[in-house]
């Protein structure tokens, strides 16, 4: 069984930052993409930002130059730091795993429950 659990969430005024951290465990055999997903309410689910195995990265328009992905692939980790951080922001942010496990052949996409980022103004 394999669970991606994130944390980090919180309320953080306009301008601020916050980090967030995804963790994936479990009967792990590989993993490869990972990802940074959020919706907000009465909104469809966006990518933020994405990262390959080796660390190629690609954001949304939206949060580039503020949002930055990073992964600790012996540690199964991806985070996201987001600085100068605006009301906009506001969703629920879930983490995304590529995971192909000790007993399939194939891989598999895994989602977190999400953690909550509140900015306010």
């Amino acid at each position: 069984q394999v669970q991606v659990v994130e944390s980090g969430g919180g309320l953080v005024q306009a301008g601020g930052s916050l980090r967030l951290s995804c963790v994936a465990s479990g009967s792990i055999f590989s993993i490869n993409d990972m990802a940074w997903y959020r919706q907000a309410p009465g909104k469809q689910r966006e990518m933020v930002a994405h990262s390959t195995y080796g660390g190629i990265t690609k954001y949304a328009d939206s949060v580039k130059d503020r949002f930055t992905i990073s992964r600790d692939n012996p540690k199964n980790t991806v985070y996201l730091q987001m600085n100068s951080l605006k009301p906009e922001d506001t969703a629920n942010y879930y983490c995304n795993a590529q995971i192909k496990d000790w007993y399939g052949s194939s891989w598999l996409d895994y989602w977190g429950q999400g953690t909550q980022v509140t900015v306010s103004s």
